[in-house]
């Protein structure tokens, strides 16, 4: 006699909140098994974020997110949303035209995605040194960051959240 425990999907579910938590599965994607155990997605409030900037690409910002101790959810694979200030001008356009495997985090895996906050190659724009900063869908929660630089805003773009740093990297064009 099985118990409800041994089946396949319970024994496969059990295994990828163990190989999540112990943080063997960075780039690990929401679905575990075709029996469709998910895990839920992240809220803003479930992750910290770090910004770093970096000088590929003309300049932008990495944005590194990292789930809270004992959370276990995942990024969609689209961008975040996020504006520079109140004006509609300062919000952030994707930089990439479909999208991202979902990125599951839980223990020591991160979620990369990347913003440039001026895709014009003029001499226009505004100067902030805070971003706001949501996953899509949970805008009411967002959180400010401060900008290690104050940036100078034109059109920003940014990309999906990835599980590879190198994938958040955005090319304006």
């Amino acid at each position: 006699m099985r118990s409800r425990f041994a089946t396949r999907s319970s024994r496969l579910a059990l295994a990828a909140v163990a190989a999540l938590a112990l943080g063997g599965a960075a780039t690990a994607t929401a679905a575990a098994d075709s029996d469709g155990f998910t895990t839920r997605p992240c809220a803003t409030s479930d992750l910290t974020f770090k910004v770093t900037p970096e000088t590929q690409a003309g300049g932008y910002y990495l944005i590194t997110a990292k789930a809270r101790p004992g959370i276990i959810c995942h990024l969609e694979g689209v961008f975040p949303s996020a504006s520079f200030g109140s004006h509609p001008d300062t919000e952030v356009s994707p930089a990439e035209h479909s999208v991202s495997e979902d990125v599951v985090l839980a223990g020591s895996a991160v979620a990369y995605a990347g913003i440039n906050p001026k895709s014009t190659g003029n001499d226009n724009g505004v100067q902030f040194d805070r971003l706001h900063l949501s996953v899509a869908g949970d805008e009411e929660n967002s959180v400010t960051l401060r900008l290690p630089d104050t940036a100078t805003v034109d059109r920003p773009i940014a990309t999906n959240w990835h599980a590879d740093r190198a994938d958040a990297v955005p090319f304006a064009g």
